[in-house]
């Protein structure tokens, strides 16, 4: 029951990071850095932090690319993509399924690249956007990240009918601190072939993790 609340308490506290975070865009640089540094107290201070209670005893704060103002995009779902379901197999969880819906167009460094936004299905469901680019060879973890995981609270909000995706709050799956987790990584049609240096740099994580992201497994969110 402990474990339940204070699981509770974690999932509070993110939403409100993400509502903060959406409420600053008028200074999205400033709520950028102020959103880090929540992140930062969280996962030093709370039981249900990603990392174990060795790692946040030694915990410095994680790494971070620079903030982009440039990197800050507010992009049309496109949502005449052809439908697509994907099943992903967790250990503890079973079959997650996601449900592509739409898809973001952009340019970086002048290359025209698209990302699948998906939908996860099941009770209450939610939208979910995971990535991999160029820098998980070595700045990054090799799975990719995340930027947006609604069920989890991780919404960037909108502006107008776009969608916000700003790479400042790209971040690790669980997976990327220890092995324990298991969480669904970016699928092959999310491979990006730039590099996105904005968000969350790669955290030094054991071995077995490391290979087993590297290999594209299914990893925890």
């Amino acid at each position: 029951m402990s474990d339940s609340l204070d699981l509770l308490d974690y999932r509070r506290r993110v939403f409100e990071m993400y509502a903060r975070a959406r409420a600053g865009h008028a200074q999205p640089e400033a709520a950028c850095l102020e959103f880090r540094r929540a992140r930062d107290e969280l996962f030093r201070t709370h039981p249900q932090s990603a990392l174990s209670a060795e790692q946040r005893a030694s915990f410095a704060g994680l790494s971070y690319f620079p903030y982009d103002p440039a990197l800050r995009l507010a992009l049309p779902v496109d949502t005449s993509v052809e439908p697509r379901l994907i099943q992903i197999h967790l250990r503890e969880d079973g079959v997650m399924r996601l449900r592509r819906f739409g898809r973001v167009r952009f340019s970086i460094a002048g290359r025209e690249v698209s990302l699948s936004v998906f939908w996860i299905t099941g009770y209450g469901g939610g939208v979910f956007l995971p990535f991999k680019d160029l820098t998980s060879t070595e700045a990054t973890y090799p799975g990719g990240r995340y930027l947006l995981d609604t069920i989890k609270g991780a919404d960037l909000g909108r502006q107008g009918t776009r969608l916000i995706v700003d790479f400042n709050y790209a971040y690790n799956p669980s997976c990327a601190y220890q092995a324990r987790w298991d969480c669904p990584l970016a699928p092959e049609e999310n491979h990006l072939p730039v590099a996105i240096r904005a968000g969350e740099r790669r955290f030094p994580a054991p071995v077995d993790a490391t290979n087993r992201a590297a290999r594209g497994s299914p990893a925890r969110l």
